[in-house]
């Protein structure tokens, strides 16, 4: 691949990534509730976000491979906030940060703890997923689940596929991008699907 073309999918994958909570954010203030989101889903994310940045930084990857990740992580602790506000846990986000402070330093210890911490980090990513398929199928509601905000998570997924077999190599960040769109494209036809029901109803 051409570098300019490179710099180019590097480019639109920080753009995406700079909006890509704020449709969910919108929708959940708007509504006034984080009716349809799961607070498990969206922690687990959380956890492998922090895993996957801390592991780029560990082994000094080019700071293009992972520029986006700091600024979804803020993101996701302003979304992480509202639904904890509207679902009156506010009092367990404090417990939430400490346990993620500590984590960022336990991890990078040893070497072996942030190698197994990443192999770990792919399948924490997927069980966010999961546990967000999960709830929008029990509670068949995606009013409140931002179709834009998953859409923007499978080019994200697919851009970084490309940039990582162009820079780094590394098969486990592949393995968690390929993961991780097959899973985000779930998500994103699931919510559709729902939309859809809730509109011929």
């Amino acid at each position: 691949m051409a570098p300019g073309l490179l710099d180019l999918v590097h480019l639109t994958t920080w753009a995406v990534c700079a909006v890509i909570k704020l449709p969910q954010l919108v929708a959940v203030l708007r509504a006034g509730s984080a009716w349809g989101l799961s607070v498990s889903s969206l922690l687990l994310e959380l956890a492998g976000l922090l895993v996957f940045l801390r592991y780029h930084i560990y082994y000094g990857y080019p700071l293009e491979t992972y520029l986006e990740f700091p600024v979804v992580i803020a993101q996701d602790v302003i979304l992480l906030s509202c639904i904890m506000h509207f679902s009156g846990k506010v009092r367990r986000a404090c417990f939430y940060a400490l346990v993620y402070w500590v984590g960022w330093y336990m991890i990078t210890l040893q070497k072996w703890i942030i190698d197994l911490a990443m192999n770990l980090c792919t399948l924490v990513s997927a069980a966010s997923r999961l546990v967000q398929l999960q709830h929008l199928w029990e509670t068949k509601d995606a009013r409140q689940a931002s179709a834009l905000t998953w859409g923007m998570s499978v080019y994200a997924s697919a851009a970084r596929i490309i940039t990582t077999l162009m820079t780094t190599n590394d098969y486990a960040v592949l393995i968690r991008f390929i993961v991780m769109l097959i899973l985000n494209i779930w998500v994103t036809a699931t919510i559709l699907h729902y939309r859809k029901i809730k509109k011929t109803d």
